[in-house]
């Protein structure tokens, strides 16, 4: 029996930093909403066989006409209402789940996850149970005290930028965030956190790319968009790449036949 695989994908955020207002899931980028990008991915993936679209109470109708309608991502099964915290809404989407046997949680604002990285995340999830998509930091990094005085620096080759999605066993990540509800705990950053605090599970990193990046200020939005319109230009390339062979296939063969005919 195929397992099946839900993607929670996280559409709440309120964007303090993007200094809009509009949330920063839902600007454009290239005439499509960041959040289009992510849930495009999903909607294209065999790996991903349902989505559960979690945003603020006041979006969830927009969402549904403008987003999951208009693009037809027949694969999203429900739009809910998430919580104040990101934590809040992860576990109003757990709760959304049926039947359920892998989930990838995913912050809508990561416009550029791919298939390669999903397919990644499926083998490393199969595996350990728990894993999370990031990459090596090429950035020394300093703990500093109140002050802002650099009291550490960690061995770089031990540090990773954490992103998403973070994929796990539903059964062990559910019964993690269960506990962590009940104990009230607000300290949790992310999804690896719970698990590795409340399902006493260590949880692998695999590796993403540093394209993925999460859109939260404007300087993003820049980003985000010359990614777009460079990806844009090598899909173009690809494909004039691939009628091409195609022609020179084509025009062998005409040739063999009239070579052929003529013997």
């Amino acid at each position: 029996m195929k397992e099946k695989i839900t993607a929670i994908v996280l559409a709440a955020g309120q964007g303090k930093r993007m200094h809009s207002k509009i949330q920063k899931q839902f600007l454009e980028i290239q005439d499509h909403p960041v959040l289009y990008y992510s849930l495009k991915c999903f909607q294209d993936s065999p790996v991903i066989d349902d989505i559960i679209l979690v945003t603020q109470s006041d979006m969830i109708c927009y969402c549904k006409d403008e987003i999951v309608d208009h693009y037809s991502f027949t694969k999203v099964s429900d739009v809910i209402a998430g919580g104040k915290e990101r934590y809040d809404s992860v576990y109003q989407g757990l709760l959304a789940c049926t039947d359920t046997d892998y989930v990838f949680i995913h912050d809508g604002a990561r416009p550029f996850i791919t298939e390669e990285i999903l397919k990644r995340g499926l083998a490393g999830v199969r595996e350990t149970g728990a894993c999370v998509v990031g990459m090596p930091s090429k950035d020394t990094i300093k703990v500093v005290d109140e002050e802002n005085y650099a009291i550490r620096t960690p061995e770089r080759k031990t540090l990773w930028q954490v992103q998403t999605p973070q994929c796990f066993e539903f059964d062990l990540v559910k019964k993690a965030y269960e506990k962590m509800m009940e104990n009230d705990d607000g300290k949790v950053t992310d999804d690896a956190m719970v698990v590795e605090t409340y399902g006493n599970v260590p949880v692998k990193l695999f590796e993403g790319g540093y394209d993925n990046i999460k859109i939260t200020t404007p300087e993003d939005v820049r980003l985000a968009t010359n990614l777009v319109r460079v990806r844009k230009v090598f899909h173009k390339l690809h494909v004039l790449h691939d009628k091409l062979i195609y022609l020179q296939m084509k025009a062998y063969k005409k040739r063999f036949r009239e070579k052929k005919q003529k013997k």
